[in-house]
């Protein structure tokens, strides 16, 4: 299966205590709004998302048909292909995909020490 870009999507008491931090750590602003309480910090090859309010407990996160870079790839396994998958193989999904669609869309699912990981496809 080919996930794309990893990221791991924390969430943060406080945005600029946080982005300050991982600015100390090498990191630097890639995307996101601050006054809107979100940042996506890059330093080379990893990535890091600031989320103050939005959610409870950091999330894994997966961007198929994504680089690094938030560039489209040309070849990458689409998020409904991922999955049937997961289906398949009887993981359970918390949500899904409409199956006759396509383009953006996510699904998340808990691992087995009650880690969200969310397959969150932008393309």
């Amino acid at each position: 299966m080919k996930l794309g870009a990893f990221s791991i999507s924390l969430s943060v008491k406080n945005i600029t205590a946080s982005k300050k931090f991982y600015e100390t750590l090498g990191f630097k602003v890639f995307a996101g709004q601050i006054e809107k309480k979100y940042l996506i910090m890059k330093n080379e090859g990893a990535l890091v998302g600031l989320f103050e309010g939005m959610f409870e407990n950091n999330i894994l996160t997966f961007n198929p048909g994504w680089d690094t870079n938030a560039a489209t790839l040309d070849d990458f396994d689409d998020v409904r292909e991922i999955q049937q998958k997961l289906k398949n193989k009887g993981i359970k999904l918390e949500n899904e995909v409409a199956k006759n669609t396509s383009g953006p869309a996510s699904f998340t699912v808990i691992d087995p020490d009650g880690n969200s990981i969310l397959i969150d496809q932008h393309v």
